[in-house]
């Protein structure tokens, strides 16, 4: 069963490690995390761009088809079906179709409207026990078309959102999607320290996960970072698989080509990276 992701953020902040959120594509992302996930004893969170939802055929077949996966594999560890930089229109739609975690991205709206907005979907999530992430300051880069500013969060307007009931909070403090270019400057720990000073205990939300150094990501978790998304490094591996097995011409030998062969590469390749996250997050036998 599906499980809203305020519990396990809650235990996250209080055990001081982080929760991965891997964003799923088909159904052979969505397997390769559930069972590395469950292998592992780790709380998991699936995370869905609307892109990806629509890649899906929309967000109640992704729902039907991860609810059915956790029945069919034996899930066990909580699992939570999370809209990622979510319109407000979309995370409506998400709510509608069954999602336990719902994120309003609302950042690139001026503070008010930022407000106005997340308050009610805060409302909406929460009559039905989803819980809601929102955006303060932008995440660098593009992902699924959603092009952000990498503006970095004012720490006051962060507590003006978080003081809205939300359950996590996203915040820019200089992180991008997408892989981190040379000249990158790094995290702006001091936003961060500044920030997890006036909201708390609120778990905060650390976007764009691959490729910081991972010296970052436990002084992150250590200043309150709860939840870390990472979309990017499966991607590369799994094309960096698939590719080795088409150039290498395995789809060539007897019935290679099965996409249920072609596929199993770069899928297994996706569950060494959850687990690599997973060890160095520090969820593994945590569910």
């Amino acid at each position: 069963m599906l499980v809203s992701a305020e519990k396990m953020l809650k235990e996250a902040v209080a055990g001081k490690y982080a929760v991965g959120h891997f964003n799923i594509n088909n159904l052979e992302w969505t397997k390769a995390i559930l069972l590395t996930a469950q292998e592992n004893n780790s709380p998991v969170i699936l995370g869905v761009s609307e892109g990806a939802g629509k890649y899906m055929c929309g967000y109640k077949t992704v729902t039907a088809m991860v609810t059915a996966m956790l029945e069919e594999l034996n899930i066990t560890i909580p699992v939570a079906l999370h809209l990622d930089h979510g319109s407000y229109e979309g995370a409506k739609k998400a709510l509608e179709a069954g999602f336990s975690s719902i994120m309003f991205d609302g950042s690139h709206y001026n503070i008010e409207e930022n407000i106005e907005k997340t308050k009610e979907i805060v409302a909406l999530c929460h009559s039905k026990g989803v819980s809601v992430e929102a955006e303060v300051g932008a995440i660098g880069g593009e992902e699924d078309g959603v092009i952000g500013s990498g503006e970095i969060a004012d720490p006051n307007e962060c507590k003006k959102i978080a003081d809205l009931g939300i359950d996590m909070l996203a915040a820019g403090i200089g992180n991008i999607h997408g892989k981190y270019p040379a000249n990158w400057a790094g995290l702006s720990f001091e936003t961060l320290a500044k920030i997890k000073e006036l909201v708390g205990d609120m778990p905060i939300v650390l976007h764009g996960g691959t490729g910081i150094p991972e010296e970052m990501i436990k002084k992150a978790i250590s200043l309150g970072v709860a939840k870390i998304n990472v979309n990017t490094e499966c991607q590369l591996a799994f094309a960096d698989a698939t590719r080795k097995y088409v150039e290498a011409g395995k789809d060539l030998e007897g019935k290679g080509f099965d996409p249920r062969k072609l596929l199993a590469p770069g899928t297994e390749g996706i569950k060494a990276i959850v687990k690599e996250k997973m060890e160095i997050f520090g969820s593994i036998n945590k569910a």
